[in-house]
């Protein structure tokens, strides 16, 4: 095997929560070019299609399922019916998050409670399901944030509080699923990519930020946080878990 095909997903069944929209979609695609088939899950069903497209574009075979992941019987239903459409489930990546921006004296228990639900409990029910099914060799991947592990100058209480508890998830689940079911867990923390969160920001704000805190001050393509993704998936990351991987420039180093 040369270096880069232990990059390949070849006929691997990689499942993308929140797979509808921004970083999602580039995740699906880029598996699908790594060889993937790929289980599309989001709430918002009828955006689905166009991602689907992407995947059968590169040839691989996608299966659509509306899916709100803080449901643990929708979760499970995800993965059941990627069972059946496939017979097995390979990678997970928990993509499914929402944010707010609210000053902490004014966030209502509701606004705090939807957060952590979709982020947190979320990604704990998708793993949950996935877990029960996967075999040796399978990987994980939850999508954390540099917000996880610094700040950024928004009123981020919730989002931040969540995306900490998803270093500590993957920890968690690394430890107890690598030695008795072989798989690997790991996180991703990116810095600030397109998506729908990046696009409420003010463009003064991106601006600011990047060029005071990142070392390489410009935003990300979400193709550069694709390729560590399928790193972690692939056998080139055979030997990772556990770790959160930061993706964000040299935000967090400054």
């Amino acid at each position: 095997m040369v270096i880069l095909d232990k990059f390949r997903l070849d006929d691997k069944v990689v499942i993308i929560t929140g797979a509808s929209s921004g970083l999602g979609v580039s995740f699906a695609e880029a598996c699908a070019q790594a060889g993937a088939d790929v289980v599309l899950a989001a709430r918002r069903a009828d955006k689905l299609a166009a991602t689907a497209e992407l995947v059968n574009r590169a040839g691989r075979r996608s299966l659509s399922v509306p899916t709100d992941v803080v449901d643990p019987q929708a979760c499970q239903a995800l993965v059941d019916a990627a069972m059946t459409e496939f017979g097995h489930v390979d990678v997970l990546v928990n993509n499914a998050g929402v944010g707010t921006a609210v000053p902490a004296v004014r966030e209502t228990p509701e606004q705090f409670r939807t957060v952590m639900d979709v982020n947190v409990n979320g990604s704990y029910w998708a793993a949950q399901a996935c877990g029960r099914v996967m075999g040796p060799g399978s990987s994980i991947i939850n999508i954390s944030s540099v917000l996880g592990l610094t700040t950024a100058g928004l009123p981020q209480a919730a989002y931040s509080a969540s995306k900490a508890a998803i270093v500590g998830l993957t920890r968690d689940l690394a430890q107890q699923w690598g030695p008795r079911k072989g798989i690997r867990v790991n996180a991703i923390a990116p810095g600030f990519f397109e998506s729908e969160m990046t696009d409420d920001y003010a463009p003064e704000y991106l601006e600011r930020t990047l060029a005071s805190r990142a070392v390489l001050p410009r935003i990300g393509d979400p193709a550069e946080l694709a390729a560590t993704l399928i790193w972690l998936a692939s056998p080139a990351g055979g030997y990772v878990t556990g770790q959160t991987i930061v993706v964000d420039g040299g935000v967090t180093i400054t």
